[in-house]
């Protein structure tokens, strides 16, 4: 890591990391939990992922149409995911052994070759989807059936809550965009710059204060604004600044490459 502020530094101090409430939210300390999953049991989630990123991803539930695409898609992704040292865990409110049964549609129906190198939670008591707010304590009486909303949950290294996605039961999820948010997530563990809307397919053609027009910021960063202007001369010296009529210097773009250095 560069000495200047990270980018997970400066925006998770503003997130306590205890609940008040119950709730979880964004820079908490997810809950731990026991899990029986298909790769076995283990007493606690926290060890099992201990040091490293962690994707939890739940499902609705098996022998379901759109849950047997999505795990099939994400187990297209997960060597991508282990590359980044990024542990895989799913979940439904189902026992294992229905996991274990419904993985062979899943193989069977993915059109590529897949194996399923991640483990899959049953949660029966619905106690870690309770814990996580993917269902609502209150509505278990009340449902005949209650079953997880599709949720993702992107945890750090320090077992902090990053991001959370949620999904109702008739989307399914874009892998690619999970596999792009923990790749910013990492970048900005790492270095003192956000990742910009629509990254790494931003800033393809900007204008250049010569009145020439550039490629070569495809892909980009921005450095934060606590990054002085000393320390991004020192650290960046190939930053671009945007220019916008405020003239207020907020817009400064690096090259992905200069940060990976």
């Amino acid at each position: 890591m560069d000495t200047m502020e990270t980018g997970t530094k400066t925006y998770m101090s503003l997130y306590p990391e205890d609940s008040t409430d119950g709730g979880i939210r964004l820079g908490n300390i997810v809950p731990d939990f026991a899990m029986d999953t298909t790769h076995g049991s283990f007493d606690s989630f926290h060890e099992w992922k201990k040091g490293k990123w962690a994707i939890l991803f739940s499902h609705p539930a098996d022998f379901t149409p759109v849950c047997t695409t999505e795990i099939g898609r994400l187990a297209l992704k997960y060597d991508d995911l282990e590359a980044m040292d990024c542990k895989v865990a799913t979940l439904s409110v189902d026992p294992v052994k229905s996991h274990k049964d419904w993985l062979k549609d899943v193989v069977a129906h993915c059109e590529n070759e897949i194996d399923i190198k991640f483990p899959i939670i049953g949660d029966q008591d619905r106690s870690i989807s309770i814990a996580y707010g993917m269902i609502d304590p209150g509505n278990l009486d009340e449902q005949e059936l209650p079953l997880t909303i599709r949720a993702v949950f992107i945890i750090n290294p320090e077992n902090k809550l990053m991001l959370s996605l949620n999904y109702p039961a008739c989307v399914g999820r874009n892998m690619d965009e999970i596999v792009r948010c923990v790749q910013a997530l990492q970048l900005s563990y790492e270095k003192s710059i956000a990742t910009p809307a629509n990254w790494p397919n931003n800033h393809a053609d900007i204008p250049m204060p010569d009145g020439s027009r550039s490629t070569e910021f495809k892909g980009s960063v921005f450095l934060l604004p606590t990054v002085s202007e000393e320390e991004a001369k020192e650290h960046y010296p190939g930053y671009h600044s945007c220019s916008v009529p405020s003239n207020i210097n907020y817009l400064r773009l690096v090259k992905k490459e200069d940060v990976e250095k």
